[in-house]
């Protein structure tokens, strides 16, 4: 029989396992963009490795803004034009994901690069990815259907996390 001691011990067990497995993954984007960066002749600066760090990490989809005052503590000097213009070039190499929205403050994933669905709190504006393993399935129907090539899509589910709704 499962106690509650039992299954906050299992929940707590889980929770390191998946954050280990996040650092690892956030390592592993971390070091692919940089090669992409080196394979095209770019120079990795320690303003470019702040911003990469950030972006292969993602917590939250960071806006430029966000990536900008997390970096002018170290690199006060760092304009935000440059936080645009590293974060347009690792974006040129298929290296993060821009999510645009109308008022203009746009949010970046470099963890999770290519499509994937997000839910949206409309209160605080946090972004998180779920795992949705019948998208693919849905993808397929789609192209059968209809015919089309589905290069790209893009699934936003607006709501209030729970966060917001205590």
């Amino acid at each position: 029989m499962l106690t509650e001691k039992k299954i906050n011990v299992n929940r707590k067990e889980l929770l390191f396992r998946i954050k280990r497995l996040q650092l690892a993954d956030h390592k592993k984007r971390f070091e692919i963009i940089i090669q992409k960066l080196r394979d095209n002749g770019h120079r990795i600066t320690p303003q470019r490795l702040a911003i990469v760090k950030i972006l292969a990490k993602s917590e939250g989809h960071p806006s430029v803004e966000n990536i900008h005052d997390q970096i002018k503590k170290d690199f006060p000097t760092m304009s935000l034009a440059t936080v645009y213009k590293n974060i347009e070039l690792i974006k040129s190499f298929g290296e993060v994901l821009e999510l645009g929205f109308p008022n203009g403050s746009n949010r970046y994933d470099g963890n999770r690069p290519y499509s994937h669905p997000h839910l949206i709190c409309t209160k605080c504006r946090r972004i998180m990815d779920p795992e949705l393993e019948s998208l693919e399935e849905v993808t397929q129907e789609l192209t059968s259907e209809t015919g089309f090539r589905i290069t790209s899509h893009r699934l936003d589910f607006f709501g209030i996390c729970p966060d917001c709704q205590e």
